[in-house]
């Protein structure tokens, strides 16, 4: 009867199987912009370290030799709201409203506390939102958690996002259009501006943006997209991650204190966990700290990307990213497999990203690439094609 019990999970398996779909935990040893897996040594191009700083040791010999004896607790031990609230975490949150020149700031554990909290918490039964197609997995599990109603437009298609806007205005309290800045799987960039526009247009209208891929390696000071296109003070909802180009963990919100003050009362995946140790606070404001400095890194990344970007377009690739993401549509799950296998063997670590992350027919390679890509990178990584 036990066995019995177990042959759902063992039949779920093969079937991921005979799709190509099927998972499994890698072995790495990330070294710099390159990572060692099952003992061979590749280029690194399936990393979220953009700025390359990951492995950057005299950067943490920096920061260990200058922090402080009671930021290098290596546990909060419980919530903020009981006795983890340490000193380092308000300092974090002055930095961030301070460079994004906002009211106040909001610190969470990782990005998928922040799009799983936020929106539950400041939506209801009044609240209508309105989510990109392409809109990450932690939103989508986020919105399902809201008592709201949802509908999620095309992609990119704020024609039709005005339209339904336009429709549903007199139905609803508020309405929270969301988006990704820089969407994860192909690369693309919102039109913030024009989003900026349409909301002050809608009374009622909120922006919720996830600036996930783009702060660090976007904007004069790495602030992200928002900053690039000037439109910080426009968005209600400014949330990024401090996980991947910021090479620390976490993520946080830069809004009105009104928005900090309520989701301090009302988001749950914030009052029910233990909060990050202090030491990475401390590590993660550090880095904040030196974002400014990292404008040739930022640099080098976009340029790059545009040289790889060219490449893939002038050989018939085709390729509508916008950023340091590119993806290679190659169509179903097994070739894909294949042709990063085929990468891997050439030196250069790839990824396939099949369903459910990417519809049923688009899986692809997606190449993220890292401040650290030089030329002779880019002309290893094309002679691996």
């Amino acid at each position: 009867m036990e066995e019995n019990i177990y042959k759902y999970f063992e039949q779920e398996l093969e079937s991921l199987d005979g799709t190509g779909n099927r998972r499994k935990l890698p072995h790495a040893v990330n070294e710099g912009k390159y990572i060692s897996v099952n003992g061979k040594r590749m280029l690194n191009l399936s990393s979220n370290d953009y700025l390359g700083l990951a492995c950057n040791h005299k950067l943490q010999n920096e920061f260990l030799n200058t922090v402080g004896e009671k930021d290098r607790l290596l546990s909060a031990s419980s919530s903020r709201l009981l006795t983890g609230n340490f000193g380092i975490y308000d300092e974090l949150e002055s930095r961030l409203a301070e460079l994004f020149r906002t009211e106040s700031a909001l610190v969470f554990n990782s990005g998928y506390h922040m799009n799983m909290g936020i929106l539950p918490a400041v939506s209801d039964s009044s609240t209508l939102i309105l989510a990109d197609k392409l809109v990450h997995a932690s939103i989508i599990d986020g919105i399902r958690l809201c008592n709201a109603k949802c509908i999620r437009f095309r992609h990119q298609d704020y024609g039709q996002l005005e339209k339904l806007i336009e429709k549903n205005k007199n139905d609803f309290n508020r309405i929270i259009v969301v988006t990704e800045s820089i969407f994860s799987m192909d690369g693309d960039t919102a039109n913030l501006p024009l989003l900026a526009d349409i909301k002050k247009r809608y009374p009622g209208v909120m922006l919720y943006v996830d600036e996930a891929h783009a702060v660090g390696v976007r904007g004069k000071n790495g602030l992200g997209l928002a900053e690039e296109t000037g439109c910080i003070k426009d968005i209600d909802f400014l949330c990024g991650t401090f996980g991947k180009a910021l090479c620390s963990v976490g993520a946080y919100i830069v809004c009105r204190k009104s928005v900090r003050e309520y989701l301090v009362n009302r988001m749950r995946t914030l009052i029910f966990t233990t909060a990050l140790p202090p030491l990475n606070i401390a590590w993660t404001k550090f880095v904040l700290d030196h974002l400014p400095d990292f404008y040739e890194r930022r640099n080098n990344l976009a340029l790059s990307s545009n040289m790889l970007r060219r490449i893939f377009v002038d050989k018939g690739y085709g390729c509508i990213s916008e950023s340091h993401i590119l993806p290679l549509i190659i169509g179903k799950s097994e070739d894909a497999i294949l042709k990063a296998e085929d990468m891997q063997k050439k030196g250069v670590y790839v990824l396939p990203i099949r369903p459910p992350t990417v519809p049923e027919g688009t899986s692809r390679l997606r190449f993220s690439l890292t401040a650290s890509i030089g030329k002779n990178d880019l002309e290893l990584i094309i002679k691996s094609l």
